[in-house]
Formats: structure tokens, C-alpha cells, sequence
């Protein structure tokens, strides 16, 4: 939820479906941070009780770490929970702050996402064709699919910044039409 006294910018009928989305995938890939745990905790145990360390556990405590963080990008950008300066926003008028919002995220935001997205499939890509594995004895195999959360979190970024876009319009020029009851 946002804070209480956080700007709220009217909704349409197609960021409510981009947002609904986004809800979605968070709320699920948020269940990858108890599978995280238990993994911890199991490879804890098996270190400290047993004396085995299994490089497989330690890998992929790294991959759903980072898997659970690019999936979180977009859900924490959408519910406005992400970290600001709000000192001067605070008290700027709704409008100044849509017209900052809507440029910072077509200038700064939305390229830089889409740029990461541009640069990271053909990451991706090269890592399944060359079917690429961990170095480590142990290690995990199918790299790709690690890889493939760069692309997918900063897509749905993307994606959460082009609703809250939609949002800035239609406080700002009306257009796409807000909701009447958001």
C-alpha cells in the first residue's frame, strides 16, 4: 500500500489491467523468498550438523535471490513502495508532481528499463545456445533461466512504469480516460 499521504493519480481501464497483472506476478514470485529460506535453512544444517556444504544449495540460494529481487522491481515500483525524495514533493501540487513523474519516467526510467531488456535477451539467448552451466564442480546447469529474470523483471518494470504513465496522461491531459471511481 502507499504511504498515506501519497500522491494518488486516477486510473484507467488499461493501467487497473497492466497493475492487476503486476499484482499477480508479485504476490506469487513473493513465495520464492520461503523457498529461499528453506534452502537456507537446509544448507545451514547440512553445513553445521552434518559437515556438508553442497555448492548446488549455495547457487541457487543466489539465483532465487536474484530471481525474487527482478520480479519485485515491478511490483514495488506499482504500489508506489519503491524509495523517494519526497522533501520537495511533498509539497508540490498533484499536477507539478504528475509532470515530474511522466518525465522522469519517459526520459529516465522507461529507457533505462528497456535499454537493460535490449541488452540482456541476447545475454540470455547466447547462454541457452551455448547450453551454459556453472563453472563449479556441483554447480547448477541451465544458466538461461537465471538469466532470463534480467530481461523478465526489467520487462515488467517497464511495463509497471507504461501504467503509471498512463496514469500521469490522464490526470494531465485526460487522455486515456480516467475512471470514474478508481
Amino acid at each position: 500500500e502507499p504511504s498515506s499521504d501519497a500522491f494518488l493519480l486516477p486510473k484507467t481501464y488499461l493501467s487497473n489491467a497492466i497493475d492487476g497483472l503486476i499484482q499477480r506476478i508479485g504476490e506469487v514470485a513473493a513465495w520464492l523468498w520461503l523457498v529461499l529460506l528453506a534452502i537456507i535453512i537446509v544448507n545451514v544444517a547440512l553445513r553445521y550438523l552434518f559437515g556438508r556444504g553442497y555448492i548446488l544449495f549455495e547457487e541457487l540460494q543466489w539465483h532465487l535471490y536474484g530471481a525474487a529481487w527482478l520480479l519485485a522491481l515491478a511490483f514495488v515500483f506499482k504500489n508506489d513502495a519503491h524509495v523517494r525524495i519526497d522533501v520537495l514533493a511533498a509539497r508540490w501540487r498533484p499536477r507539478t508532481r504528475a509532470w515530474i513523474e511522466l518525465l522522469g519516467i519517459l526520459f529516465l526510467l522507461l529507457p533505462f528499463a528497456l535499454l537493460v531488456v535490449i541488452e540482456a535477451v541476447p545475454f540470455t539467448v547466447t547462454a541457452y545456445h551455448l547450453n551454459e552451466i556453472s563453472p563449479s564442480p556441483g554447480g547448477l546447469p541451465h544458466r538461461w533461466i537465471i538469466k532470463a529474470f534480467i530481461p523478465l523483471g526489467f520487462g515488467l518494470l517497464a511495463l509497471a512504469a507504461f501504467a503509471r504513465l498512463l496514469r500521469c496522461a490522464a490526470l494531465l491531459f485526460g487522455v486515456p480516460s480516467p475512471l470514474r471511481n478508481p
